[in-house]
C-alpha cells in the first residue's frame, strides 16, 4: 500500500514551487490565487526571497503548505494514496490534498495558524532543543524533572526526539540529557516552543477557526500527529487538528502504525526529504521517494 506524508516547518528553501509554477498552469493560478488569499504576494518570496524572509513562520507555513498541495493537486491522477499523514503543518497539507478540506480553506487555516503561533511565541520567550542518541523514555523522564515548562514536541524517528519549552527549562534539560548520555542535545533556531503547553494562546485562537471550518470525509484515511491513529469522521479531524498545537507530534508511532496497517512506500509530497529518511530509519524494508512532475 502506499502513503503520502507531507512535511512541516524546517523543509523551506528559497526557491522552492519554482519549477511548478513555470511548468504548470494549473500551479501558476493556484500560485496566484494564494497570493489573493494572503494578500502579499508570497511566490516572490519562495521563489527569489531570502532565507530570513522564508524563515518567519507567517510565511514559512504557508509557504510550506502551497508547495506541498500544489504539486500534490498538480499530480492529478496519479495521486492516488492509501493512507496519507503530515508532519506538524504537514497535516494540514495531508488533508487539503486528501480532499478533505478546500484549498481556499486549508491554506486560511494555515495562515491563521502561523500567525496565532508567531503571536503566541512574541509573548513569552521559548526555544525547542533536537536530542539524539537516547531512548525516548528516558527523555521523557529528564523533561519531568525539571520544574519549568519543558515537553516532548516531536518524536521524529528513533534516538531523535525534539523537546520544546520555556529558554531556562530547555537549557536545563539540555544540560541533564547530555549527562544521561545524550550524543546531542541541541538548541534550533525556531521561534517559539511549537507543541507545547506555551503554544495554548495559540491553540483557543485556532480552535475557533477551525471548529467554524468546513472539514470533508478525506479520500483515504489520515493518521493524526496527536495518537498516531488513522480518522476520517470530520469531527475527530477537527478536534485532533485543534489538539495538535499543544500535544506532541508522534511520527515515529504514526510511521510504525501505518507500517503496521501495510503500507509499503512512502512517496514524500512537497519540499525536500526530511521525512524519507525519518521513515528509513524507522524501518529499512520500507520504500521511499519524492513525488515529481514529469
Amino acid at each position: 500500500m502506499k502513503a503520502y506524508v507531507f512535511p512541516g516547518q524546517g523543509a523551506q528553501f528559497v526557491g522552492m514551487g519554482k519549477d511548478l509554477y513555470e511548468s504548470s498552469a494549473k500551479a501558476k493560478e493556484m500560485f496566484e490565487r494564494a497570493n489573493e488569499i494572503l494578500g502579499f504576494r508570497i511566490t516572490d518570496i519562495m521563489f527569489s526571497g531570502t532565507d530570513e524572509e522564508l524563515k518567519e513562520t507567517k510565511v514559512t507555513q504557508p509557504a510550506i503548505f502551497l508547495h506541498s498541495v500544489i504539486l500534490a493537486k498538480v499530480l492529478g491522477n496519479d495521486f492516488k494514496p492509501d493512507m496519507v499523514a503530515g508532519h506538524s503543518l504537514g497535516e494540514f497539507s495531508a488533508l487539503t490534498a486528501a480532499g478533505a478540506l478546500t484549498f481556499e480553506d486549508g491554506l486560511t487555516l494555515v495562515a491563521k495558524r502561523a500567525n496565532a503561533m508567531q503571536k503566541a511565541c512574541e509573548l513569552q520567550p521559548s526555544t525547542m532543543a533536537a536530542v539524539l542518541g537516547l531512548d525516548d523514555f528516558t527523555v521523557e523522564d529528564i523533561c519531568q524533572r525539571v520544574s519549568d515548562v519543558v515537553v516532548p514536541a516531536n518524536y521524529n524517528c528513533p534516538g531523535q526526539l525534539v523537546i520544546s519549552g520555556s529558554i531556562a527549562g530547555i537549557d536545563k534539560a539540555c544540560e541533564l540529557l547530555l549527562a544521561a548520555g545524550a550524543k546531542r542535545a541541541l538548541k534550533l533556531n525556531v521561534g517559539g516552543a511549537f507543541h507545547s503547553p506555551l503554544m495554548e494562546a495559540a491553540k483557543v485562537e485556532l480552535e475557533a477557526a477551525i471548529v467554524a471550518t468546513k472539514i470533508k470525509e478525506p479520500i483515504c484515511p489520515i493518521y493524526q500527529n496527536i495518537d498516531a491513529k488513522p480518522y476520517k469522521d470530520a469531527m475527530s479531524i477537527k478536534h485532533n487538528l485543534i489538539a495538535q498545537l499543544t500535544g506532541s507530534v508522534k511520527w515515529t508511532q504514526t510511521m510504525q502504525k501505518m507500517i503496521h496497517d501495510s503500507a509499503t512506500e512512502f512517496v514524500e509530497v512537497g519540499p525536500g526529504n526530511v521525512l524519507q529518511g525519518l521513515v528509513k530509519k524507522i524501518d529499512r524494508k520500507t520504500e521511499t521517494s519524492s513525488a515529481s512532475i514529469q
